[in-house]
């Protein structure tokens, strides 16, 4: 139920975009649905192990077993990590902040363990000590909130670090005219109006989103020297996505070996400073995993662009510091946006097309876990969406900018380049790989009894 509710969309891009026709495209949809949902039968398997062997006390490991769950989730088979439990409380400031401690993992273990609490309460016996374990999670709560609270209250990053005016391009482009040939000349343009106007009111940077050009950025020298001019012009560097193409040279011969779902910065004098190959593609989207079982999905797999994955977290330069950029959906990756920290970035930016989702519930999931990212690494975060939600959000998740979906926009707001790390940007999921260790110990420890 909970995947249904929360993946439901995933049945429109397959039907609208892979070719597929309205059952296919559900029948897909409903073994991911079903695929995730194996994660909450093991975790179900596991508590009734140990509650068997334990009594009702054995529920308290429950919030362990969970997040040892979503830590599976985000890695097995490549990882789909999409709406953690502790994604819940993205919005909820001061209990978001414990994620600046153990990433949201820990956020996800303090919503199971209320739940697990309660559901200790009701299958007890009637007794005072039933309650012990709820007044703890309740303390604990109380703890984090005040403490979260007294953080958000402070905003210590937001007085340090230099600040830019960062401008956000928001084409409104519709999916099914991207790769129009004859509209084409006419969203490029667009583009280009929107990027003056965020200029002339006063960006010192300037985000287009995932795939904004209509044409390879590198293999289009006219297209990509209008970029430059209006970079070199302004003295303003431009971060923009655009597909690149890895060429196989033999003798005289050209050909196309790699896809790459890239981004491109171009630097204040026109010239460019370096890409990004996105390193975590989407499946059904970018990839068709299990290709071979998937055989009824034939028009969804000629669909899928073949795309590779980049190996390589790179970083831009933008006026003497380091960016980042996750592209599209690698923004719920917590450990790849970590890695970016650890090689030196100051300012978290994620660029992305959800023109895909169209007006469903997923383009507020994926701002919501994006924001979530500002919170763990102590980062500004911008973001730039094709089709909406663009937005700043400061290093303790409020958003400072935001714009609506299905709208055209330019955002121009203030962002700072921060270089001191959170608990978790140095130490990263030791909490999550805690839960894991504990949750093996108490099955190792449950069996072992069983024997004796």
């Amino acid at each position: 139920m909970y995947f249904t509710g929360t993946l439901y969309w995933v049945t429109r891009v397959m039907a609208m975009y892979g070719g597929l026709s309205a059952w296919v495209a559900v029948l897909i949809n409903a073994l991911l649905i079903g695929y995730m949902a194996l994660y909450v039968t093991v975790f179900t398997l596991v508590v009734r192990r140990i509650t068997t062997i334990s009594g009702s006390s054995g529920l308290l490991v429950a919030p362990f077993a969970w997040v040892t769950i979503e830590l599976g989730r985000t890695y097995v088979l490549t990882g789909f990590p999409w709406v953690l439990l502790g994604y819940s409380q993205s919005s909820v400031l001061p209990i978001a902040q414990l994620a600046s401690l153990f990433g949201v993992y820990s956020v996800s273990l303090l919503v199971a363990s209320v739940s697990a609490t309660l559901a200790l309460i009701a299958v007890s016996p009637p007794n005072a000590r039933r309650y012990t374990p709820a007044a703890v999670a309740i303390a604990i709560v109380i703890g984090v909130a005040v403490w979260g609270s007294r953080r958000v209250a402070a905003s210590e990053l937001t007085h340090v670090g230099e600040p830019i005016r960062v401008g956000l391009i928001q084409g409104n482009v519709d999916q099914g005219e991207k790769w129009d040939p004859a509209r084409a000349s006419a969203i490029f343009q667009e583009y280009l109006r929107m990027t003056r106007q965020a200029i002339a009111q006063g960006a010192q940077f300037v985000v287009w989103p995932e795939s904004s050009t209509p044409f390879y950025f590198e293999e289009d020298l006219g297209g990509a020297d209008m970029v430059r001019n209006i970079a070199r012009t302004s003295h303003v560097p431009i971060l923009l996505g655009s597909d690149q193409i890895e060429w196989h040279v033999e003798g005289n011969r050209r050909t196309a070996s790699k896809y790459y779902n890239s981004a491109f910065l171009v630097r204040a004098d026109g010239t460019t400073a370096g890409s990004y190959r996105k390193m975590h593609l989407v499946p059904f989207g970018e990839y068709v995993p299990l290709k071979e079982l998937l055989f009824f999905a034939g028009p969804l797999v000629e669909a899928v662009g073949p795309f590779s994955a980049g190996s390589d977290p790179a970083l831009l330069p933008v006026a003497g510091h380091r960016i980042s950029v996750a592209i599209c959906y690698e923004v719920v990756y917590p450990a790849l946006i970590r890695q970016f920290i650890a090689r030196g970035s100051e300012l978290l930016t994620t660029i992305t097309n959800d023109a895909w989702f169209g007006n469903t519930s997923a383009p507020y999931q994926h701002f919501e876990q994006a924001s979530m990212r500002a919170i763990e690494e102590g980062r500004y975060l911008v973001r730039s969406a094709n089709t909406g939600i663009s937005g700043i959000v400061d290093p303790y998740g409020r958003v400072l900018e935001r714009t609506d979906i299905f709208q055209a926009a330019v955002l121009v707001g203030e962002a700072r380049f921060l270089q001191t790390s959170t608990f978790y940007a140095r130490h990263g999921d030791i909490l999550a790989y805690a839960s894991l260790v504990i949750t093996i110990a108490a099955l190792a420890i449950g069996r072992r009894s069983r024997k004796i």
